[in-house]
Formats: structure tokens, sequence, C-alpha cells
């Protein structure tokens, strides 16, 4: 039996979490788990995924428009140009997270994108060359991990590669929101969608 699922006022059954407020139902039925292989899509939620590291995730979906703004809608092109004074500019815009260690690890995983990019590899290679095989679906919140082998690896991989503020956790909270894995509860109205 497949518990924590929601059942929503449009008939809906969500992933509880999806269904706690309506920013979170929006980002759940529109965008969490569905595959992404754009640079520019996977960039940022990397980006912010590593904002959110001790953080609510509501609080960064509530500041992503903020974040746009701040980080030229994470052109990483134009990210990797910042210097000391964007540092501090950023860093004065209550309209994200200021955090001078998650801002400087932006603008060098911009810039160690830009290096990945000149080696001829991508993000999108890189993050789903760690797709697991999914035998079958999470039942429960309790039966989803906070990380597993293949984030270990990825994260390894990200961090050999110059990337900053990417761990094992962060690593597979953006494989769950990119769609590397399909994290959705079984009854879940958008999983058989994100697989």
């Amino acid at each position: 039996m497949t518990t924590d699922l929601v059942v929503g006022d449009d008939g809906n059954a969500r992933c509880s979490w999806g269904a706690s407020t309506p920013d979170y139902a929006e980002y759940h039925d529109i965008e969490w788990g569905r595959p992404v292989t754009d640079e520019r899509t996977l960039f940022e939620k990397l980006c912010l995924e590593g904002f959110q590291s001790g953080l609510s995730w509501l609080t960064i979906l509530r500041k992503r428009e903020g974040f746009r703004a701040a980080f030229d809608n994470f052109d990483h092109s134009r990210v990797a140009h910042y210097d000391e004074a964007d540092v501090e500019r950023l860093l004065s815009d209550a309209a994200i997270v200021r955090h001078r260690g998650k801002i400087e690890a932006t603008i060098n995983n911009a810039r160690a994108l830009v290096t990945l990019h000149e080696g001829g590899r991508s993000l999108a290679e890189l993050f789903w060359a760690h797709q697991p095989e999914q035998t079958g679906s999470p039942r429960s919140m309790a039966d989803i991990p906070a990380t597993t082998d293949q984030s270990k690896a990825l994260a390894r991989e990200l961090k050999s590669c110059g990337f900053r503020f990417v761990g094992p956790t962060t690593a597979y909270a953006a494989m769950q929101a990119m769609g590397v894995v399909n994290d959705h509860l079984e009854g879940c109205w958008v999983r058989d969608q994100c697989s």
C-alpha cells in the first residue's frame, strides 16, 4: 500500500510534499522529476540545489526569480566572468540567499562548466551517465534515500571537474529534480509522465 500521497482538490494524488503549499504543488506537477537535458536548466538546478543546502526548498523556490535576475538567468558563460564586484553585488541582493560560499561556488561552477564544454563534454552527459536502474516505485517518503551510490559517484566526478557545493546529498537532489531518477511515489499522478 502506498502511503504519503495526498489527493488535492483537483482529484489528483500527489506526493505529500507536493501538496503542502501552492508553490510546491506547481513545482511538483510541472517540473520536479521531469527529464532535463538543457545545459542552462541543468546549471540552474545544480546551483539552486547548492543554495538550498541547509535551507528549505520552499525558500529557494520563492526566491527563484531573484536568483535568475541576479545570475543572468544562469547563463554560465556570463556568470563565469563574474568578479569580486559581482560577489559584493550579490551579497547585498535580498532577492537571493546571501551566502558568500554559495555565491562563490556558483561562479566557480560556471567556470567549471565552461571548462567541461571546452573539453567536449556536457553537464547533461555527466548527469545522465549516473542514471541508476530503477526497478520499482517508492511507496512512501521513507523509501526515498538522501544519497545513493550513483549520487556519490556523481559528486566525486563533479568535484574532479572542479565543481563545488556538490556533495552526494546535493547531487541526489539534483538528480531527482532533473529526472535522472524518478522519485514520485507509486500512485502519484505525474509519476508515469516522468518515466
